[in-house]
């Protein structure tokens, strides 16, 4: 199956969600390259941005599971880059 390489940014305005999206993060695991989280705590929100390389409709529905909970907005921003899930 085809990957595409993506970036996803997450903002946590309600930390009630942050369990909720690291569950969702773990079981997305073995798609991510990497993950950078960084507490604004002056605004009292979290910025969390994902590196990923997953089939794009794997990205698609993790982004729109996240993106239903409550106090937390999701973008996601895909590269033109493919390649194949054995190679990713």
């Amino acid at each position: 199956m085809e990957t595409r390489v993506a970036v996803m940014s997450i903002i946590v305005e309600d930390k009630e969600a942050a369990e909720r999206i690291n569950t969702l993060l773990h079981e997305a695991g073995e798609y991510i390259i990497g993950r950078m989280g960084i507490p604004y705590r002056r605004r009292g929100i979290s910025i969390i941005s994902i590196a990923l390389d997953a089939p794009q409709d794997k990205i698609a529905a993790l982004s729109g599971k996240i993106g239903k909970l409550p106090g937390v907005s999701v973008k996601t921003a895909y590269s033109a880059v493919t390649g194949s899930e054995e190679g990713a």
